[in-house]
């Protein structure tokens, strides 16, 4: 009877192999799967990402698919596996996408043959099949690779034949329905995923940069970071949280290019983290947040809270502070500066004179016109901690530049 042709669509028996030794090979398909993967990484070093990262189930899947699929034929020839062609056309679309010819797969591909023989040599001398037997194995097993190959060379023509613009507007519509805020249209976000070969992650940092951008700024990008820098507020998300990895990709990236990295949350709360993140670039720009070529919005979530809403804290503060609104305004405006750095340190007076440079004489004396105002209110927690928030918040909205 023929070997197996390597076109995908034909699937004929893998003759002359005696259909029972699929029963041998099923049991050495998890093994295998681990063992593939192992060898390949250390092989091949560029897919170790792929391996470790959020397109490792479906690399996963895809080999286990490509095992059971052989052994099925085996067991029954003519078998095929339209979940199996699929996993292979995106392997190809894959290496398009990542800026990579099919030598490299192909390379895994006769790797991952080359241990599965191995392994039917083992089974071979466990069973003491004949050296014929095993020969007939290899045949068919590199001819099955000559399939896999055919498959993937599909999915990488598909993309080598659509315009790159097409795919980087897949990924700037893939960012803008994830930054648009719940709830996903998660159907519109799968379709897309699966047109720009994209997994959408449990996690995502977003980043807002701000103009101009630097041109080279995409090109030092990780190839899954979704990137939109042609708005008038540019920004990106980086698949799950900032890694040390990650983070020198992005500094080097940005070449100097000032952004604040927003925080690492599920991709349906990504419109408030690029919310924050550009907030914390208004408030560098108002001189409240210090300037630096990145930011953290995680070294600033206090300061976001308490300038969240300027109305509502200028009504707190005016409600805890009441009890010197009979006060000049230059003695007021000393408690006040006294009562704050009291308040948020809990220092004695001499290090709170320091502070404010002033003696420790004067500082006691401020202190006790302030429990002559407040009375038993400093001593109060609730009231303790509204007046903390509403001193902060002054204290935050006073270190803004003027216009």
């Amino acid at each position: 009877m023929p070997a197996i042709a390597p076109s995908p669509d034909i699937g004929e028996p893998l003759d002359p192999l005696p259909r029972e030794f699929a029963d041998l090979m099923r049991p050495e398909i998890p093994g295998l799967i681990k063992e593939i993967g192992v060898e390949v990484q250390r092989a091949y070093p560029v897919y170790a990402h792929l391996f470790n990262g959020p397109h490792s189930d479906a690399i996963r899947q895809g080999v286990e698919q490509a095992l059971a699929a052989f052994v099925e034929r085996v067991a029954a020839p003519g078998t095929q596996s339209a979940l199996r062609d699929e996993l292979l056309r995106k392997f190809g679309r894959v290496e398009a996408y990542e800026g990579r010819d099919l030598d490299t797969l192909q390379g895994a591909y006769r790797l991952g043959a080359r241990i599965a023989l191995r392994r039917a040599k083992s089974i071979g001398r466990t069973y003491n099949l004949s050296p014929t037997l095993i020969l007939a194995f290899a045949d068919a097993l590199f001819a099955y690779v000559e399939e896999l190959e055919a498959l993937s060379r599909e999915g990488y023509v598909m993309v080598q034949s659509r315009a790159v613009s097409d795919v980087a507007t897949l990924r700037r519509q893939l960012l803008h329905l994830v930054v648009a805020g719940p709830p996903l249209p998660r159907a519109t976000i799968n379709e897309l995923c699966q047109e720009a070969s994209w997994q959408l992650p449990a996690e995502c940092t977003l980043v807002a940069l701000r103009t101009p951008v630097a041109e080279l700024v995409q090109a030092g990008l990780d190839r899954d970071v979704l990137a939109d820098l042609g708005l008038p507020h540019p920004h990106l998300l980086i698949p799950g949280p900032l890694t040390p990895e990650r983070l020198t990709m992005l500094e080097s990236a940005l070449a100097g290019t000032p952004a604040v990295v927003g925080l690492t949350v599920p991709p349906v709360q990504a419109a408030h983290s690029i919310r924050w993140a550009r907030r914390v670039l208004q408030l560098i720009d108002d001189g409240v947040v210090a300037h630096a070529p990145l930011v953290h919005c995680a070294d600033h979530l206090t300061t976001l809270w308490l300038l969240s809403d300027p109305a509502l804290t200028a009504h707190l503060a005016a409600r805890e502070l009441a009890p010197l609104d009979s006060l000049s305004g230059t003695r007021r405006e000393r408690l006040i500066e006294t009562l704050r750095v009291h308040v948020s340190t809990r220092a004695p007076a001499e290090q709170v004179g320091e502070m404010l440079g002033v003696h420790a004489q004067t500082v006691r004396y401020r202190l006790r016109n302030l429990d002559n105002h407040f009375g038993a209110r400093l001593l109060d927690p609730d009231h303790r901690f509204a007046l903390e928030a509403a001193l902060r918040s002054l204290h935050l909205h006073g270190a803004r530049r003027p216009d």
